[in-house]
């Protein structure tokens, strides 16, 4: 199966699937040198990981990471790192009702019709379990990218049609406290009450909700991304949308770009002691597809997850008119878990496209 590897100068290779032994993920061409902090790395899987509380699935993993290759004495060697995390919790007994039926809105016809076979434990490879082996990825990414000053930072603006106003960030470190004061991890105290009280009550119905997350990157340098095809922000956007149950992606000011006028979205420059800024963010960071050192924004939006604890129409692998309904463990919304996705998958380009930078100017 092609589409498992990601990246070019800093890359990764994910294996494993939902109910198989474990996950895991190869990283090729992370500069040797670079302090391993494993307890980091760990602390980003812990916010991914499920069962974390009553607005999450119930599945336990602990998540715990192992790292086979490539680190020695504290420190990356330059050669292929793998990490390693086992599956703990698999209850594969869940999901014996639909052998033979397609659960609407997952993959499992897609992939039956495209391979011929299929893992109906979980979704297998379509599982966003996945995601655990890009979190460990992206965490190393995070620390390469903070020896540099990058930080990336992300919280939960929306569930549904509650809405987060901004949020001001002045340090990422105080950001990130905010956010983890609360369950569904969205770093304005009012709003998160109100989304989680949402997400519980959708979670009694036995249904499921959507919901955005914001993005940030701070003291980004300018000159990230390349020409044409490898534009920064076409990047961002492939990388998110590369992760389970996202349906949209903007940057800056996004869609609501479209409804105003060129005098009012363009970015006026000033110098400011000696530095180039704009006034506006509008562009997000990014201009002509590349880095102009304004902070990174942008959004990304999930929709509800798949799987409802409710009976649906749907049809046998035979074609014939079946019906289904949800069991096992599931998110009621899979945001809060997904703000450590978005932040990891961020890492990996802008990891990638700093390697890549480094060779475009003739010292």
């Amino acid at each position: 199966m092609a589409g498992n590897s990601f990246g070019q100068l800093f890359r990764i290779t994910t294996f494993g699937e939902s109910h198989g032994e474990a996950i895991g993920v190869i990283i090729d061409g992370c500069p040797s040198q670079l302090p391993v902090d494993l307890e980091y790395i760990q602390g980003e899987l812990d916010k991914r990981k499920p069962g974390q509380s009553k607005i999450t699935t119930q599945r336990k993993e602990s998540d715990t990471v192992k790292i086979l290759s490539g680190v020695f004495e504290g420190e990356t060697t330059g050669t292929p790192i793998a990490m390693l995390i086992p599956n703990e919790d698999q209850r594969s007994k869940d999901y014996s009702h639909n052998t033979n039926v397609f659960r609407p809105s997952h993959a499992d016809y897609t992939y039956q019709t495209k391979y011929g076979i299929r893992d109906h434990r979980g979704g297998g490879r379509s599982s966003a379990r996945e995601t655990a082996a890009r979190v460990a990825a992206g965490a190393l990414a995070k620390l390469l990218l903070k020896s540099q000053g990058i930080e990336i930072v992300a919280h939960v603006s929306s569930v549904g049609k509650i809405n987060a106003p901004n949020v001001e960030i002045t340090s990422a470190q105080d950001f990130i406290d905010e956010r983890e004061k609360n369950i569904v991890r969205c770093a304005d105290p009012a709003t998160a009450e109100e989304m989680i009280e949402f997400i519980d009550s959708i979670r009694k119905q036995g249904d499921t909700v959507g919901g955005k997350i914001s993005c940030y990157i701070k003291n980004c340098p300018v000159g990230l991304g390349e020409p044409v095809f490898d534009k920064l922000h076409a990047e961002l956007g492939k990388a998110m949308l590369s992760i389970n149950a996202v349906h949209g992606f903007e940057f800056g000011s996004g869609f609501a770009g479209s409804e105003m006028r060129g005098s009012e979205h363009n970015d006026i420059f000033v110098n400011q002691k000696g530095d180039i800024k704009t006034i506006t963010n509008f562009s997000g960071g990014i201009q002509g597809g590349i880095s102009n050192g304004m902070p990174i924004e942008f959004r990304v939006a999930f929709k509800p997850v798949a799987t409802i604890m409710q009976s649906q129409a749907t049809v046998d692998s035979e074609g014939n008119t079946a019906e289904i309904s949800g069991k096992g463990r599931h998110d009621p919304c899979v945001v809060p878990r997904a703000v450590p996705i978005v932040e990891a998958m961020a890492a990996l380009v802008l990891a990638d496209h700093w390697l890549r930078n480094r060779n475009s100017i003739l010292a």
